[in-house]
């Protein structure tokens, strides 16, 4: 991060409202009658109906659109473990994507210890108050323990978003990128350069769409994860294979897909220059990528290249998934999120983005996508995630059977979907020029 980026990340960060997100009052309390409903004697009446039956605590209080994003600190992104404090900018900003684009309210919250049981027994404890909880930077293996642990004790979503939010969005881009180039996906020779949170999940989803774990390599910090180490723990056990490769150069050579999720700089231009026809190249290491757009373009203009950046094509990005992921699971009442939504959200992308072919475009950004090699993935912000992958997950839940609530007319669904978020934003930025100026809020914008 350069030094004028920093200072105006900082100013964004510090201008006249400390922070990114606030609470506002979703009901009108300016006469003495509203300030009676309110507050006492008013709220006694829905305390009492929900005393009686808990499920009414959806229709009186903000429960069912209300998430908790819950993180220690222990493995921001591209920072390791900074403690829990220091995750709270991003926490907050987590909070306010769910608000913009999928019209979730989301509250920060985060716990001073490492101790899995501890941040479980927390977490367990707040529960009540939220219809869904998204885990954050937490470091592995814990996180796995941690979200396992909350989905047996829950009856509301729960989901670690470093690995599921990039599990979903890594599959829709594999898909389109196996469309463009032509490959199939049985029997494509895949590398994952990672063992991690994100890494792991990745490979599982990858598995649960059709991909045979013969098919994937998988590397830690020591190479490759094969049968012959005595070093692994069990999640890294499930994933090796009967392989003389132990180096990321061994490993890639003849590999029809790359999976970066580990380091900057690691891949080099042989090892690219190594790899099949028509490569895909998913480098998405943060700040810095295992190989550059452009470098990797150089090498081998025939590949399709994604990285976790904005400034490159191909941004393969959380906020495609983990909003919609949510806002389906909320609006069917789901007790989790299962594989059979995560897989669903999965084509739902991935579908969108083929969507926009050469004879019907997108346009967005002053610019025009179409699908191909430069354009696997809608973009951040596309209205039809909203209401394309909310729908898909949510049908999804129906049919597996884990919602509480059935929706009627998915036409009328994603109608009130842009309504609700429209509404809400223009009210959003409504109030924030009322509080911080226009002034403010172009800047804010520019930045």
């Amino acid at each position: 991060m350069d030094d004028f980026f920093k200072s105006r990340a900082l100013e964004y960060h510090s201008a006249k409202k400390p922070g990114k997100t606030s609470t506002i009052a979703s009901k009108p309390i300016d006469t003495p009658e509203e300030l009676s409903m309110a507050y006492t004697p008013g709220v006694a009446a829905p305390a009492m109906e929900i005393s009686k039956e808990r499920w009414k605590a959806y229709r009186y209080t903000n429960k069912g659109n209300l998430v908790a994003v819950v993180s220690n600190g222990s493995s921001i992104l591209g920072l390791g473990n900074r403690g829990a404090l220091a995750s709270k900018p991003v926490m907050e900003g987590k909070a306010m994507l769910f608000k913009t684009y999928a019209d979730i309210d989301a509250f920060d919250i985060e716990i001073s210890d490492e101790e899995p049981e501890k941040v479980v027994a927390t977490i367990q404890a707040l529960a009540p108050t939220f219809g869904g909880i998204n885990i954050e930077d937490i470091k592995a293996p814990e996180c796995f323990y941690i979200e396992k642990r909350l989905r047996e004790l829950l009856d509301i979503p729960v989901l670690h978003d470093d690995q599921h939010g990039t599990a979903v969005t890594v599959a829709a881009a594999l898909l389109n990128a196996c469309t463009v180039t032509g490959k199939e996906i049985g029997n494509i020779k895949i590398v994952i350069c990672g063992a991690g949170a994100a890494a792991i999940s990745s490979a599982k989803m990858l598995m649960e769409m059709g991909i045979s774990k013969e098919q994937i390599t998988m590397l830690d910090s020591k190479g490759v994860i094969n049968t012959a180490r005595n070093d692994l723990n069990k999640i890294k056990a499930s994933f090796a294979i009967n392989s003389n490769a132990t180096t990321l150069s061994q490993a890639i050579n003849g590999a029809d897909v790359f999976i970066g999720l580990s380091r900057g700089d690691i891949l080099t231009e042989s090892d690219v220059k190594s790899m099949s026809p028509s490569p895909i190249i998913f480098a998405l290491a943060n700040p810095v990528p295992e190989i550059s757009y452009k470098q990797a373009k150089t090498v081998r203009p025939d590949a399709v290249v994604a990285t976790g950046r904005n400034d490159n094509p191909n941004q393969i990005n959380n906020l495609l998934a983990f909003p919609y992921l949510f806002r389906g699971a909320l609006d069917t009442l789901s007790t989790t999120i299962n594989e059979i939504m995560k897989i669903a959200a999965a084509k739902a992308i991935a579908a969108i983005a083929q969507e926009d072919t050469s004879n019907g475009s997108k346009e967005e950004y002053g610019k025009t996508f179409s699908f191909g090699k430069e354009y696997i993935l809608p973009k951040p912000g596309d209205k039809r995630l909203l209401t394309n992958v909310s729908s898909a997950v949510a049908l999804a839940a129906m049919e597996s059977g884990v919602a509480r609530r059935s929706i009627a007319s998915f036409t009328e669904y994603k109608e009130n979907l842009l309504n609700r978020v429209d509404n809400e934003n223009f009210f959003a930025r409504e109030y924030l020029r009322h509080k911080i100026g226009n002034h403010s809020i172009e800047r804010e914008r520019e930045i």
